[in-house]
């Protein structure tokens, strides 16, 4: 609930969290929930009018919401195929990152004008909400609208940014446990098909070091859970 501030607020939830709570959770009036606005803040609440199409809630005590990592993680994510891109922005939220950036890919089976018109950004930032929830995140971390790898690679020349490339790769690459805890990093995660020659030429034009997540190779949509897992690990951002 974005509005959500301070304890003693009466506030009537959206309508699909108003029926997820009447018609899935099946509480009532007089129910308590833990009630989260997405920017950090968390509450416990009381239901105090339940319908089938209307829930409002009163704020009591403020909460202490899951710890966020110390280091600020964005994942730029190759755009992937079918619910591909749900799975992994649902499995990076999962784990902690503060921001998705889908891209296009040379190699990858979605163009950005598909993407595009197919509206998705409306759909990843409701999965973003619903991961946020599941795991007891109280931040919805942002999700980007699509764009083409050439703005993912020019962005951000402040932080650290990594390219994950494939084991069978033939770039020089450095490990993670080489490099120190940053405050911020960006994984790039490349799409079904692997990274394109130009783009790894790109990247490092642009300053980005290559890694890679040790000798298998991962399906696309598990790379960003196993790469952001591998940085926690090593960073002790447990």
């Amino acid at each position: 609930m974005p509005d959500a501030s301070a304890p003693g607020e009466q506030l009537a939830l959206p309508a699909e969290e108003a029926a997820h709570v009447a018609r899935v959770l099946r509480l009532i009036t007089g129910d308590s929930l833990r009630v989260f606005n997405g920017r950090g803040g968390e509450w416990t609440a009381t239901i105090t009018v339940s319908t089938r199409s209307a829930v409002t809630v009163e704020l009591s005590a403020a909460a202490t919401p899951a710890r966020e990592p110390r280091v600020r993680y964005t994942v730029a994510l190759a755009l992937l195929k079918g619910d591909g891109t749900d799975e992994a922005i649902r499995d990076a939220v999962m784990m902690g990152a503060a921001l998705v950036r889908p891209f296009a890919a040379a190699h990858g089976e979605v163009s950005l004008s598909a993407a595009l018109r197919g509206h998705r950004l409306e759909r990843w930032r409701r999965v973003a909400v619903a991961s946020a929830k599941q795991c007891g995140r109280a931040v919805v971390p942002e999700v980007d609208a699509p764009v083409e790898f050439g703005a993912i690679a020019a962005a951000a020349a402040a932080e650290l940014r990594l390219l994950l490339v494939e084991p069978s790769a033939s770039w020089a690459t450095v490990t993670m446990a080489e490099l120190p805890a940053p405050a911020a990093v960006t994984l790039a995660i490349g799409p079904e098909g692997g990274w394109a020659p130009g783009e790894v030429a790109l990247a490092g034009r642009e300053g980005w070091r290559l890694t890679s997540l040790g000798g298998r190779t991962l399906r696309a949509t598990s790379a960003p859970l196993a790469a952001l897992a591998a940085c926690q690990a090593v960073w002790r951002d447990d």
